[in-house]
């Protein structure tokens, strides 16, 4: 319904998916087009589990058992990760590399895979688009020359490309968190070209967890309704929202912010110029939340909103293959709506008499997936029953690539070498783009599990002081000591925290987790006022990973 209501009104459009995510799925669809991979629970099957830019124990927890189940049947496990994390402490081979160069590393095992004969010639030739062009830069990055430029023993890197030849069903997990650089897309795009390459895909446990919401029959058109929106209207990237804020030349100007489910201020990169621009005195902003955030404190007029647990919904659940419908479990609280409701009173408001702003949360429920899909049985989506979840299938079967699905790309193979990238990005095939800096720091800032991205950054667990890691020879040349109060520090912001000195990351990388509130710092800055607001290779995604900083003793 909220999209309903500001295509109506005319609101200028705004492109979420580059601040999580985005380009992720960019590179999914250029590689295999808009179909699933495999569901989470095959991986039990596999032989070797790659969990790369994955941590799976506090961001995707439903695949943690299934994993090691597969390790107790004797699969390996390989963690790709800047920071050693409990998965990567548990893992058989965890490879520390830098941030943003996950595409050496994956070019690296390409080219281990062609000098052992690994390649899946005869898969290759069948459903395999670009491949000369694409093992043509590969070939680039052998892996002396990768583990050079990733910071990783070159032994790491053979290991890891025989495992990946010699064991199979392989599956490899890519987590959000290795495309937030500026070359995300492109160690994503060469991490999806590896199953392609060795030929892993047609059997169960074998390929990539990932396009699960590819899985479900989604009209969005029908619920959205994108006729509503006017002729010529702009889409604005929503990492930029804070420069067009302060951009005097914007024409239309922004004069007016609707903020819901989403609390920028600590979530958006360059913090201190989106403060800037919703201190605006001529701004008009309005906010909805269920708790008084950090950005609603620049709000003119704040909306109470309801939680999950007060209104009803349809789940296609992230990253699994199951679809829900779940009832409220308590009444609205005080005078909290559901965003469905809201949005329906400002229709009203507005004079919007279209029947389509008339929906019931059942007749949206409707128009949000295909009644006609045979998994749903002949049901109407809002009568799915509430005691169970129905299972996105291929004809009965598990959705398994080039055994029951066919990549939907425009020549119908995997597509090394993406038509589809190369016209909306310019970027038909991954590359390798160096960041040169004058700050000494990579500055990473991974999920907490203590907060889903900023939200629960209220709560009790997470107000107190934020930690920085640094490892032991970085704090040595810098005469610091473990606990000491620090700052941190770059062109774009100023961050104080307490220092954890570890060999939890490697020298030349500190770390500090995402999400956190101004209730944890003295100095009304945390850790997204570091991270700059250039843009990866696809998507016009978010670079957070690019931060680089200085520190010192406060």
């Amino acid at each position: 319904m909220d999209l309903r209501f500001f295509h109506r009104l005319g609101a200028s459009l705004l492109d979420r998916r580059p601040l999580c995510g985005g380009i992720r799925s960019e590179a999914w669809v250029g590689t295999y087009g808009p179909v699933p991979g495999i569901r989470p629970e095959q991986v039990e099957d596999s032989r070797l589990v790659v969990a790369w830019g994955s941590n799976v124990t506090w961001c995707n927890l439903h695949l943690t058992p299934i994993i090691q189940r597969a390790r107790r049947r004797g699969a390996r496990l390989v963690a790709v990760d800047p920071r050693r994390t409990k998965i990567a402490e548990q893992a058989d081979l965890h490879v520390a590399l830098r941030p943003g160069t996950d595409v050496l590393l994956a070019f690296a095992v390409a080219c281990e895979l062609e000098r052992r004969g690994a390649l899946d010639r005869q898969f290759i030739a069948r459903h395999v688009h670009g491949f000369d062009a694409y093992m043509e830069v590969a070939r680039r990055w052998p892996p002396r020359e990768a583990a050079r430029a990733c910071g990783v023993p070159e032994a790491d890197v053979l290991r890891f490309a025989e495992w990946y030849a010699t064991l199979s069903p392989a599956a490899i997990s890519v987590g959000n968190g290795l495309e937030r650089n500026r070359n995300g897309g492109s160690g994503i795009r060469a991490i999806f070209a590896l199953p392609a390459l060795a030929g892993k895909w047609g059997v169960r446990g074998g390929g990539c967890v990932n396009g699960a919401g590819h899985a479900f029959p989604k009209t969005p058109h029908r619920l959205g309704r994108p006729d509503l929106v006017p002729p010529g209207t702009r889409t604005l990237n929503i990492i930029d929202v804070g420069r067009h804020l302060l951009d005097p030349g914007l024409r239309p100007p922004l004069r007016a912010l609707f903020v819901y489910n989403h609390n920028p201020l600590v979530v958006h990169p360059d913090q201190n110029r989106l403060r800037r621009g919703l201190s605006r005195e001529d701004l008009f902003v309005v906010g909805c939340d269920v708790v008084m955030t950090d950005t609603l404190a620049y709000a003119d007029v704040v909306l109470p909103a309801c939680s999950h647990f007060e209104h009803p919904d349809l789940f296609a659940a992230y990253g699994q293959h199951w679809l829900q419908r779940a009832e409220p479990v308590i009444p609205p609280e005080g005078e909290a709506l559901p965003n469905t409701e809201i949005f329906r009173r400002l229709a009203v408001r507005f004079g919007f008499d279209d029947p389509c702003f008339r929906a019931t949360d059942a007749e949206l429920m409707d128009d949000a997936l295909d009644p006609a899909d045979p998994r749903l049985g002949g049901l109407r989506p809002s009568a799915i029953p509430t005691d169970r979840a129905l299972e996105m299938t291929a004809g009965g079967e598990e959705f398994v690539l080039f055994r029951n699905v066919r990549p939907a790309t425009p020549s119908g193979k995997v597509e090394l070498a993406s038509g589809y990238l190369e016209k909306k990005y310019g970027a038909p095939l991954p590359g390798y783009r160096p960041l040169d800096s004058p700050w000494p720091l990579t500055l990473i800032s991974p999920a907490s599990d203590k907060r889903i991205t900023a939200t629960f950054g209220g709560c009790g667990p997470s107000e107190e002081p934020q930690a920085l890691e640094m490892h032991p020879d970085d704090a040595r040349d810098r005469g610091l000591a473990d606990g000491a109060r620090v700052k941190v520090w770059n062109d774009l912001g100023e961050v104080h925290l307490t220092l954890l000195v570890t060999d939890r990351v490697p020298p030349g990388i500190v770390c500090s987790l995402k999400g956190a509130w101004m209730r944890t710092t003295d100095n009304g800055q945390t850790v997204s006022a570091l991270a700059p607001t250039h843009k990866a290779d696809i998507s016009e995604g978010a670079c957070y990973n690019d931060a680089r900083v200085e520190v010192a003793a406060l």
